[in-house]
């Protein structure tokens, strides 16, 4: 008696579909990127966050020496810590206009830098948060009108 033939490894259907597979996986990988991927090419904002933890540190490093209330006798470490990283966040958005190959949406960036600036400022000026909080909701108001007059154009 003779043994019925082996079927063979792998029928042409489940390489064929196994290639299709292949296939899409591939023009997916072309197109989008993963999260780690664009933060890595994103130069700016990696800078500009870095650049906000290492003045906190010094700001917190000042107040734990002392430093700070020695030079300062209006002193608020919180303050500064907002003030100085709205000002960080309102470089990054100014290189990020002047750079043509860091060009990204700014408004984002641009409302935290305003809100931290506005809360660190109605911590240390005598105008109080009313005044403030007014100015910064008209900055917000203007650069999200701006974005939108600037955005259809091209």
């Amino acid at each position: 008696m003779t043994e019925p033939p082996l079927p063979p490894n792998r029928p042409e259907r489940y390489e064929k579909e196994e290639e299709k597979q292949g296939e899409k996986e591939e023009e997916k990988g072309r197109g989008e990127k993963n999260w780690d991927e664009k933060w890595r090419r994103d130069a700016v904002n990696a800078a500009a966050w870095s650049g906000i933890f290492i003045w906190a540190g010094l700001m917190l490093l000042a107040e734990t020496t002392g430093w700070g209330y020695q030079m300062f006798n209006w002193w608020n470490t919180w303050a500064m810590i907002m003030v100085g990283a709205g000002a960080i966040l309102l470089i990054a958005v100014i290189a990020r206009l002047l750079i043509p190959a860091h060009r990204r949406p700014i408004i984002g960036n641009l409302i935290m830098a305003v809100i931290l600036l506005g809360i660190g400022l109605g911590s240390l000026t005598t105008l109080g948060w009313g005044f403030v909080a007014a100015i910064a909701l008209i900055v917000i108001g203007l650069a999200i009108v701006l974005g939108g007059i600037f955005r259809n154009r091209k």
